[in-house]
């Protein structure tokens, strides 16, 4: 639900901030006063466009933030992890700012995004009942959701879903292989070559690498045989001195004073170390000479080998390290497409398996959405008289899809239609004139769905334009009920739907020093009296009119508890 709006330097707006309750709550106030400037600020923080005629005089920028707790709203939490934009607990702030030269920037949990995210996730957290583009009961989409709120269809939903994503997938797969058949020849055809060219080299993993070292060996073999002579002569066996016996010449000197100074015996035994390890060392180099041998039939099928493999990784793009897993990869596609005429044929049979259990789930799917939309229908209908359109009509049609034209929510599309006066054919939804009466058919419905409503903030917009006396009050009552399911915000000019509210919020312009300015007040029980009795009208509010206030909201809010 909506918790906080802060709203600086819009319009007529200095500064503003409220905080919002459960439940109904009204902003009234005199015609001009800003209401509409409070609906426009919170369209902008839920997307809406914007531009710089918006921004206070004399202000660099303007700038609105709204904050929801979001710790019911499942689909919201999920939409905010999918795309990093969580704020760790249960709240979610909006926040707009808008520049005087224009620049608009948009933030979700301090993160800054695009407008398009903005209202995307909007439209699941307020819905704007009136003359709005946020209205979402006009868009076909959540036609459909709220008649399938309404029969509690999400299993029916679920099991159409899966049904459906099974037969695309085989579909899709069919597809792709049907349009690969021309080329399959010619590709089976190199896809052999390379096969047979790979089995051939039959190049095993780490091979290439333990190649290349021994080809390294190999082509300094004559280098690698100086070098070890050379260590082996100079460590161990030269006739001028090897370092070996050097060191031993140079150990029994110093052995021998010993006795005269202790350091010396101490680096004797460092020498005769060193002697052993030159000992140890020769040792090696012998043994290694042993192994190292002039082999140009062995350097030349070596090279021969690198020289395959390379031009094997420059033909399919590869290092030369991963030709090794060409052949496995190459194979499996080979296999494919030498069993691509049994797939196909095997497909074919289970795209019609999984078209038969789409549409033994769809059906039933389909039924229930038409005995809803009859049930639906007529309630709505039944709510319309009641709301000061005696005569209107409210029906759904449910209009089939050419057959074969699956889709993941069924086989039909939903669509609300409605007559506002006696002897006016139905029209769809979206081509009812009057703001007014839109917004009472949209509360009709709400009333109805309310406990199913996926939508936690509702606002109407003068949803009782147009209407008086014992209506307005019913229009009031329905708001109040629906405020035990939803938290409702509603602009109205009609006390009896003002004495209603759970929360009641002035709106009114003031002007200072040549400067005009909105504020928002939320109004104590006193004070609701008083705004109650303006809205009843006269010119000068008498005591009579303001007893007349306080008792409509004494037994509205007795009759309401």
């Amino acid at each position: 639900m909506l918790t906080h709006i802060h709203i600086r330097d819009f319009a007529i707006v200095d500064e503003v901030d409220l905080d919002l309750h459960r439940g109904m709550t009204v902003l009234t106030g005199e015609t001009g006063a800003g209401k509409s400037i409070l609906l426009d600020a919170l369209g902008l923080a839920l997307g809406d466009r914007a531009d710089s005629d918006l921004v206070r005089h004399g202000a660099e920028r303007a700038e609105i933030s709204v904050d929801f707790d979001i710790a019911a709203m499942r689909e919201a939490q999920a939409w905010l992890e999918e795309r990093e934009l969580e704020s760790g607990d249960s709240q979610c702030q909006l926040r707009r700012t808008i520049s005087k030269d224009g620049r608009s920037r948009g933030y979700i949990n301090g993160s800054p995004v695009n407008l398009g995210l903005m209202r995307e996730l909007g439209e699941q957290l307020v819905d704007i009942h009136g003359q709005h583009e946020h209205q979402s009961l006009m868009r076909k989409e959540s036609q459909r959701q709220l008649l399938d709120d309404y029969a509690q269809n999400a299993e029916p939903l679920r099991e159409v879903g899966q049904a459906y994503f099974k037969w695309r997938r085989l579909s899709d797969e069919f597809a792709s292989l049907s349009r690969a058949d021309e080329d399959r020849s010619a590709r089976q055809e190199l896809l052999s070559f390379q096969v047979k060219e790979l089995e051939s080299l039959a190049l095993e993993e780490g091979e290439f690498e333990a190649l290349e070292e021994e080809y390294g060996r190999l082509a300094n073999a004559s280098q690698l045989l100086e070098a070890c002579e050379f260590s082996v002569a100079a460590l161990y066996e030269s006739d001028e001195g090897s370092v070996h016996s050097q060191l031993g010449l140079v150990e029994n000197k110093l052995d021998h004073l010993r006795d005269f100074d202790s350091k010396l015996g101490e680096m004797a035994e460092l020498i005769n170390s060193a002697a052993i390890q030159v000992h140890e060392a020769a040792s090696e180099l012998r043994h290694h000479l042993d192994s190292l041998e002039l082999d140009p039939q062995r350097l030349m099928e070596i090279e021969q080998r690198l020289s395959t493999v390379h031009d094997l990784a420059r033909k399919h793009h590869v290092e030369p390290e991963s030709v090794h897993s060409l052949l496995p990869i190459l194979s499996d596609e080979l296999d494919g497409l030498q069993n691509a005429d049994q797939r196909l044929a095997k497909l074919e049979s289970e795209i019609q398996s999984a078209a038969d259990e789409y549409l033994k789930v769809v059906a039933v799917l389909s039924e229930r959405r038409r005995q809803s939309a009859t049930e639906l229908s007529q309630l709505v209908t039944a709510n319309m008289q009641e709301l000061g359109m005696k005569g209107g009509r409210f029906s759904i049609a449910i209009h089939p899809r050419d057959e074969g034209d699956f889709t993941a929510h069924g086989m039909e599309q939903v669509e609300y239609l409605v007559s506002a006066n006696p002897g006016q054919p139905e029209k769809p939804l979206s081509k009812v004139a009057s703001g007014g009466e839109l917004s009472r058919i949209s509360l009709a419905i709400q009333v109805i769905v309310a406990s199913v409503a996926r939508i936690p903030t509702l606002i109407f917009d003068e949803v009782d334009v147009g209407i008086g006396g014992g209506i307005a009050e019913i229009v009031g009552r329905k708001l109040r009920t629906l405020g035990r399911h939803a938290q409702v915000l509603c602009v109205t000019h009609q006390p009896q739907v003002a004495a209603l509210a759970n929360q009641h919020l002035q709106v009114s312009k003031q002007t200072v020093k040549d400067t005009t300015h909105t504020r928002v007040e939320s109004l104590k029980e006193g004070e609701r009296v008083v705004e109650v009795a303006r809205m009843l009208g006269g010119v000068e509010i008498t005591s009579q009119t303001l007893s007349h206030a306080k008792e409509m909201i004494d037994r509205s809010q007795a009759e309401s508890a």
